[in-house]
């Protein structure tokens, strides 16, 4: 076995959905990522990735013939891709505990369970109008496809959350309560909460809401209806 972090955790979600919010806040209560992004255009607090682990999970969807908005059928992980994977491990094997953050690593949950048996997962979710608001503003993905692609991504999530039972957030609540959820998850991990005048999370930075006036189809009011009961 190649060396590791004593402890790994994968915060788990949708493109434009809250991970960026939800891996800072951890990152502020002790949660370590490595060399991070931390400003974008489109997230002036920084989408908190680790650029090797997204080369990684892009290499992997690009061998499968696929993509981050292309999710290909199978995603098989290549003897070239596990090798990456346990040297970006080792590479970090010094830290009591890593994080990271890519909502790519969603499509790719299996192969990191298979190098992690002991992976902890967090996850958080958003409704699908603002989804497709902020990624048609983006990158100018039409609605159709990004209601497409978040049913895809939210549906692993759904199912993986049902198996693990790891907790699960909802960015659609209000600041106050988000904050109060967020403390919740920082406790499970045992982490340290950090001091208010400190936090993260930053309203003007959410730009978008669930006020759609198209209605979604059914499957997708479903899958949100069962994510919120899932959630704390």
């Amino acid at each position: 076995m190649s060396p590791q972090p004593a402890r790994v955790v994968a915060i788990l979600g949708m493109h434009r959905s809250g991970t960026s919010c939800l891996t800072g806040s951890l990152q502020e209560a002790g949660l370590d990522l490595g060399d991070c992004h931390t400003w974008n255009p489109y997230n002036l607090k920084g989408n908190r990735e680790n650029q090797a682990f997204v080369d990684l999970h892009d290499s992997i969807l690009a061998a499968n013939g696929g993509a981050w908005d292309a999710p290909p059928g199978t995603r098989v992980w290549r003897q070239a891709h596990r090798q990456v994977a346990r040297d970006l491990l080792a590479s970090h094997a010094h830290l009591p505990i890593l994080g990271f953050k890519d909502p790519r690593a969603l499509l790719l949950l299996e192969g990191w369970r298979e190098l992690l048996p002991n992976l902890e997962c967090v996850g958080i979710f958003r409704h699908p109008d603002a989804v497709a608001l902020s990624l048609h503003n983006r990158s100018r993905m039409p609605r159709e496809q990004a209601l497409l692609l978040w049913y895809a991504y939210n549906r692993i999530l759904y199912r993986e959350q049902r198996r693990q039972r790891f907790p699960l957030l909802c960015f659609d609540e209000a600041e106050a309560q988000f904050t109060v959820k967020v403390d919740k998850v920082i406790g499970i991990l045992k982490l340290q909460p950090p001091a208010e005048p400190q936090r993260f999370y930053d309203n003007e930075l959410r730009n978008y809401s669930a006020a759609g006036n198209e209605r979604l189809p059914w499957r997708l009011r479903w899958l949100y209806h069962r994510l919120r009961r899932a959630s704390l």
